[in-house]
């Protein structure tokens, strides 16, 4: 079979769904592996991801015109009409005739020919309504919010309870939209200056973030396609991990430890920061992991940076008094960026219940390692307070030679020392910040 862009996408969507793959590295992989031209890995892409987006919402759509319970059909016979009612709800620039047709094509390729008519029946319904988005009953309640936004009821029960009704469907719709790429310039290498004019040669239209010099957001595209990738101009960092990393406050010729470092941005970050002067200890639980760390920094032409395999929970006698700045970026649920690995979203709400407990082990021992008067930024990709706020808090409880210290970057202001990014309302990934000095 030719492979084409629904094709992979079908692929892909069924290495997600069935095997529990990261999204992109299935769609990465599954793109290279079918030699893809540019306009078809981006359509195989933004397919894939924005069916498990829309999980929910495809279902329901489909099972309007489908007298059995959708989970009655056969795996890839709905996977299949997953495609082709994402294109139709979402992706205006194709038309529905050509979704359909596609994806009755796509069936009988994929060896289920016999339900061809079956896909072509309850897509051509669904392309015929009126309405383009099919109304959800029960709108108000959590159960109408987790069908049309696609997101796990227990979750936005508790984001309601938070931030309340409004705020939460604010935030599923910002989860459900088409990720941006943020870059960081290598000012060791390049101006931010010089580095814009290189963009504006290839016709790349970018923004800024104000008040992070160098931070650059772009609609999209491969990093290789950019200027000056294999040169090291850039790496890829979403702006609330650069503001973590610039909270901590590194500066030239200081000692850091970066704890739960991969894949390496904080690193990354504060070496730029310290003018790769000083020295950087980036340390992993997986060993394996190590490579991505050194593979960077060396693109990045960065020289002050070690790696070492290390459990953050475990006790080091070098270690104790040690460090300027240690980063502590912990293992979490990863609710903070569902958006861009919708996969999270299956996650069941049990799997998290033992977290907090190795978060808190893990700052526990990381503040045997600080020197009197330095920093520890303990820092999450969620925004769930029982991975955030209240391990910070209890962990002061508990050490009085602690303090939380208020800082202020960009458009953020944190005067209790800590702060809860929302993508809908800064823009970035949802993630956690607390600047800890001890005194």
């Amino acid at each position: 079979m030719q492979i084409n862009a629904r094709s992979a996408a079908l692929e892909a969507l069924e290495k997600c769904l069935k095997s529990g793959a990261w999204s992109g590295a299935a769609i990465d992989n599954t793109i290279k592996r079918s030699s893809l031209d540019s306009r078809e890995a981006s359509l195989a892409s933004r397919i894939c991801l924005g069916v498990l987006q829309n999980l929910n919402y495809c279902d329901y759509c489909i099972g309007l015109y489908y007298n059995k319970p959708v989970n009655k059909l056969e795996n890839k016979v709905l996977n299949i009409l997953r495609i082709g009612a994402y294109q139709l709800l979402f992706l205006d620039k194709i038309p529905a005739r050509a979704a359909v047709n596609e994806c009755v094509e796509l069936c009988r390729n994929s060896g289920c020919s016999r339900a061809s008519g079956l896909v072509n029946a309850i897509l051509r319904r669904l392309s015929e309504r009126s309405e383009r988005f099919p109304v959800v009953p029960g709108e108000g309640s959590s159960s109408y919010l987790s069908i049309r936004y696609s997101h796990p009821k227990w979750l936005i029960e508790k984001i309601i309870g938070l931030k309340g009704y409004n705020f939460t469907e604010d935030w599923l719709k910002k989860n459900n939209e088409v990720s941006k790429l943020s870059i960081q310039v290598n000012r060791l290498k390049v101006s931010l200056d010089e580095y814009l004019k290189a963009l504006a040669r290839k016709d790349i239209a970018y923004s800024q973030i104000a008040g992070l010099e160098g931070c650059i957001i772009l609609d999209g595209g491969k990093i290789h396609d950019l200027p000056g990738f294999e040169e090291g101009l850039f790496y890829v960092q979403d702006p609330a991990a650069r503001m973590a990393a610039e909270i901590a406050g590194a500066e030239p010729g200081m000692n850091v430890l970066d704890a739960c470092s991969a894949p390496g941005g904080k690193s990354f970050a504060a070496a730029i920061n310290m003018n790769n002067s000083g020295h950087i200890l980036s340390c992993d639980i997986h060993e394996k992991k190590l490579s991505l760390i050194k593979d960077g920094a060396k693109r990045l032409g960065i020289n002050i940076i070690d790696t070492k395999s290390n459990d953050a929970r475990h006790f080091n006698e070098e270690f104790v008094d040690h460090f300027d700045v240690i980063i502590a970026d912990v293992p979490c649920s990863g609710l903070g960026v569902i958006g861009k690995k919708p996969e999270i979203r299956n996650k069941d709400n049990n799997e998290l219940v033992s977290l907090p407990e190795i978060q808190r082990d893990i700052l526990e021992n990381l503040a045997r390692f600080i020197k009197p008067g330095g920093v520890i930024l303990y820092s999450t990709c969620t925004i769930l307070p029982e991975e955030n706020e209240n391990v910070v808090k209890e962990f002061l409880g508990r050490h009085p030679e602690f303090r939380a210290e208020s800082f202020k970057l960009a458009d953020i202001d944190a005067p209790d020392g800590m702060y809860t990014f929302w993508p809908n309302i800064d823009n970035t990934d949802g993630f956690f910040a607390a600047k800890l000095r001890r005194i």
